[in-house]
């Protein structure tokens, strides 16, 4: 287990917990149990990325029937952010870096019924008809950017690290 810095954050190791989505934010908040989660797998220096965290409404879709993304959590509503405060303090309390994997599918895509895929099981084992995902439109792009803005200032202010190469991502954005 070797040391390693990372910009500003010394880790004690080089063992990351990658980003795993759980699908148990119902409604896209964090439940309690997600700060269990994640200070289980906390340790002094190390680093956890959160799992995929949507930026915004159309992020994943995942109000639709045919979404896949169902139950992923978001971080652009107060309530998603002040839950996720007391996961990223458990983490912290554990002498951990956390990471907010900030997260976009092209939403659209899953409206779009153009080009079919095989069907697929879904989380709860159902069957779902997936599309091919696609480009955002020219039109739409502003709006992801602003999502991520957003999403970014939000995770900030829930206490977890957003960072782009060595500068803080909320200079990149003002």
């Amino acid at each position: 287990m070797t040391p390693y810095t990372m910009g500003e954050f010394d880790l004690s190791h080089r063992v990351v917990l990658a980003p795993l989505t759980r699908q148990r934010a119902y409604g896209g908040v964090p439940q309690p149990h997600a700060a269990l989660y994640y200070s289980q797998r906390a340790s002094p220096g190390g680093l956890l990325i959160s799992e995929a965290t949507r930026v915004s409404p159309p992020a994943s879709r995942q109000e639709e029937p045919e979404s896949s993304f169902g139950d992923v959590p978001g971080i652009w509503t107060p309530e998603q952010v002040g839950a996720w405060a007391p996961v990223v303090d458990a983490v912290h309390a554990k002498g951990a870096v956390f990471f907010c994997q900030l997260w976009h599918v092209a939403g659209d895509a899953a409206r779009q019924r153009e080009q079919q895929v095989s069907p697929q099981m879904s989380f709860d084992g159902r069957r779902k008809e997936l599309t091919s995902p696609r480009r955002v439109a020219q039109g739409e792009a502003p709006r992801v950017v602003d999502g991520f803005r957003r999403a970014a200032r939000n995770a900030v202010d829930a206490g977890t690290c957003v960072r782009v190469g060595r500068k803080p991502l909320l200079q990149l954005v003002q």
